[in-house]
């Protein structure tokens, strides 16, 4: 298929159109969008979590069709990695790809179904415009043991909007993570300029923090 307008992607709202878009793009997400924009954001948190100490077994969270978890394994990290992913469909490109343990499907901001057991949390492109918000923090800090290293990226179109920072203030006030950590990075590279101008500079911050 064509990959879908991104503008149309970030403006998505409600589980049904999520799942249906996903479920039609996953087959070319990697080969069109991933290629074609130069997205390099999973290649950001990788080397951000794994710079500061990050191992397994770890959560990665929106893990699509796994471009995180190639960017880790790339880079020397040979931990256990679970996806979780609210598509199927994307989960089953992440399977052909053999990088994970486990493959989950549920929805991050509904309480887990897992035990706590990871050292690490990842996320890459999860946190942004239509897709989803500081809801999830409760339900992945549930799942993460104490000291836990989590590197989630959060795209800037929706820092304020969303209540992230107000989020994580929150969390740090009350004692639930701490080493809270910003760490700003662009989400394309240049190619995505001829095909996407309104995006291609994006901006996204790595959130580095440790759960208590």
């Amino acid at each position: 298929m064509t990959d879908p307008d991104l503008a149309a992607t970030l403006a998505l709202t409600g589980a049904d159109a999520t799942l249906r878009l996903y479920r039609d793009w996953a087959a070319s997400y990697d080969s069109g969008f991933a290629r074609d924009m130069q997205y390099n954001l999973p290649a950001h948190v990788a080397r951000l979590f794994l710079a500061a100490g990050g191992g397994g077994p770890m959560l990665d969270v929106g893990a699509g069709t796994g471009l995180l978890a190639e960017h880790l394994r790339a880079m020397g990290c040979a931990g256990d990695i679970d996806a979780l992913d609210f598509s199927a469909e994307m989960l089953d490109r992440a399977a052909e790809k053999h990088l994970y343990r486990t493959l989950i499907r549920a929805d991050v901001t509904q309480p887990l179904t897992l035990p706590r057991r990871y050292n690490g949390v990842t996320s890459s492109g999860t946190f942004t415009a239509g897709h989803v918000g500081p809801a999830a923090f409760g339900p992945m800090l549930a799942v993460a043991l104490p000291g836990a290293l989590f590197a989630l990226s959060i795209n800037q179109r929706v820092w304020f909007d969303l209540g992230f920072d107000r989020a994580l203030a929150d969390l740090q006030a009350a004692g639930q993570i701490d080493g809270l950590r910003l760490i700003q990075v662009a989400v394309y590279g240049p190619s995505a300029l001829a095909r996407d101008p309104e995006h291609a500079s994006d901006r996204a911050s790595i959130v580095l923090f440790h759960a208590v």
